[in-house]
């Protein structure tokens, strides 16, 4: 029943965007009916995604052995009582208007921000970084590496530097070889902040919900400060022109073998749009679902078949004209170094933009996160984009 709902939807889906092509293509992509489709395309492939994850939740996973699964429970599953404590230790500090001193009481005991605020307890903390984790984000196409210090250094080799061993004869002396190229990476953690309005109301409401609003919150702007860091650590890399689909095949023949095996191509809803229109000399559309695994898309581009991961553009925007069409391997080329810290201060008395906290009844809560995001291989992806406006030339 679930297969034939996901087969309708796609349906649906794919004469929707076959319309807003030909739409495009007329010219019509500022009318009111074009809006309309896109926003019902944007709406079905949320649908899809849901009943997809209905599906493989019927199916049977596979059983994790027992140190992983000690792994977990340590790292992420507090018991149970742990979890009450941490709830009710976060809604007394935030009815105490998150204390930036230490005070006699349990809910202190996270301590205190240097920089002034509350730290979020390891608890809470851990339900926001899962909570992260089910929303769209470039964070799980990129290297992340946690640390502790607010600045610090890595050093490591790029992919295309390694040269491999040489043939050495037994008792015989090793050879020289080509000395390898190391690079040493520097983080410098900085503090990302936002605001959050909240009502008085709010601290007259149960512990949970206390807490669950603060961790909705911290998740949803934790998660578009990361991807905004990801995208801006990709323009680092000068922009390049593709042009058309001769421009994808040379932008992904020039990655070279080191990097092919691993790479894909990132667009988003229009891009994907302007790839949907590309057919070869028979008619077919050279934009097709992986055989293998459905729900995976890929081009055809000559004698290459490259991975394409679209996304929303809310999570990879177009920047005017340009349409991202990111080629490469963004886990090799981008490293996100994860303080996996937040704090909270209060601003009961402030003015931010048009929201005044005295005229509003309302107060402000003032969130940071501390992380840095950094190139790692800048020779792992090219930074490309497509004009709105370009040919599209069958393959």
């Amino acid at each position: 029943m679930e297969k034939e709902k996901l087969y309708d939807l796609q349906n649906q889906r794919k004469t929707l965007i076959d319309e807003a092509r030909e739409m495009a293509l007329e010219g019509k992509h500022e009318s009111e009916e074009y809006r309309e489709r896109m926003e019902r395309i944007k709406s079905l492939a949320g649908q899809i995604e849901a009943v997809r994850a209905a599906m493989d939740l019927d199916e049977p996973a596979e059983e994790p052995d027992w140190a992983e699964k000690s792994l977990r429970r340590l790292a992420y599953e507090p018991r149970e009582d742990e979890t009450v404590d941490a709830v009710k230790a976060f809604a007394a500090a935030a009815r105490a208007g998150f204390p930036v001193e230490k005070a006699a009481g349990d809910y202190m005991s996270e301590g205190v921000d240097p920089d002034g605020g509350y730290t979020v307890p390891e608890d809470i903390v851990n339900r926001i970084l899962r909570l992260r984790e089910t929303r769209e984000s470039l964070l799980g196409e990129v290297t992340v590496i946690p640390v502790k210090t607010k600045s610090g250094r890595r050093t490591i080799k790029k992919r295309s530097q390694h040269a491999g061993f040489v043939t050495v004869a037994e008792a015989a002396k090793t050879p020289k070889v080509t000395t390898p190229q190391y690079e040493t990476l520097s983080y410098e953690i900085e503090k990302r902040s936002g605001y959050l309005p909240v009502t008085v109301e709010l601290y007259e409401d149960s512990d949970a919900n206390i807490a669950q609003e603060a961790v909705n919150w911290l998740a949803e702007e934790s998660t578009a400060t990361i991807n905004k860091e990801i995208i801006a650590a990709v323009k680092e890399n000068a922009e390049t022109d593709l042009g058309d689909l001769d421009g994808i095949k040379r932008a992904w023949i020039g990655l070279g073998k080191a990097f092919r095996r691993t790479s894909k191509i990132h667009t988003n809803a229009d891009g994907l749009l302007w790839l949907g229109t590309l057919k070869d000399k028979n008619g077919r559309d050279l934009l097709t679902p992986n055989p293998a695994d459905p729900k995976q898309l890929q081009l055809c581009v000559g004698p290459y078949v490259i991975p394409v991961k679209d996304w929303d553009n809310d999570t990879l925007p177009s920047d005017g004209g340009k349409i991202p069409m990111i080629v490469g391997d963004l886990k090799e080329g981008i490293v996100y170094w994860d303080r996996r810290s937040f704090s909270i201060r209060v601003l009961d008395q402030a003015v931010i933009g048009e929201f005044n906290t005295a005229e509003n009844d309302f107060i402000l809560w003032k969130g940071s996160q501390r992380d840095d995001c950094t190139r790692r291989d800048n020779e792992a992806f090219i930074n490309g984009y497509i004009s709105g406006g370009a040919e599209t030339p069958a393959g």
